[in-house]
């Protein structure tokens, strides 16, 4: 029997800074709603013509703290995850909304270079009931850690100095 796909892939700017929290068993959460726009020519007027759409994202573990230390309003993302509706009830109305999860298995990409974002905030820090730990690379695909294995460093004086640049 097949088994279905449920992947979305997205590029697009944050609408807001992300809201992150902790949950009681210490893993973070972080929610940020993320714009995508499509283009088209109007074939009756001739106009260019422009729709936003706006997806809820919810990033989870590791890739949350990392969202909430280094993305802002207007940050560009790229953004794999899965669709996922969750349903309550508020007032006796049942409610739905569908989100994008990036967890374990997801993957998100800064696209802003250094230095460069959405908000006047960008070298400004939230604070945060817990610090992350500095990223040296942009892009960030949560997956399990390894049991305890010593991270090897490696020998740059081994390196050949004629390289031309």
């Amino acid at each position: 029997m097949a088994r279905g796909v449920n992947k979305v892939i997205l590029i697009g700017n944050v609408g807001g800074d992300p809201e992150v929290r902790y949950m009681p068993n210490g893993n973070a959460v972080a929610n940020v709603t993320l714009a995508t726009s499509d283009s088209w020519k109007d074939k009756q007027t001739g106009q260019q013509q422009e729709r936003t759409e706006w997806h809820r994202v919810v990033f989870f573990g590791r890739l949350a703290e990392i969202v909430g230390e280094y993305v802002r309003k207007g940050s560009k993302l790229y953004v794999e995850g899965r669709l996922q509706t969750r349903e309550w009830e508020k007032d006796g109305v049942k409610r739905y909304t569908t989100e994008v999860v990036v967890d374990i298995n997801g993957q998100m990409q800064l696209l802003d270079s250094r230095g460069q974002g959405g908000g006047d905030n960008m070298g400004q820090r939230p604070q945060q009931s817990r610090p992350a730990a500095p990223q040296q690379q942009q892009q960030y695909a949560q997956q399990p850690a390894p049991a305890q294995q010593p991270q090897q460093v490696p020998d740059y004086d081994s390196f050949d100095d004629d390289i031309p640049f």
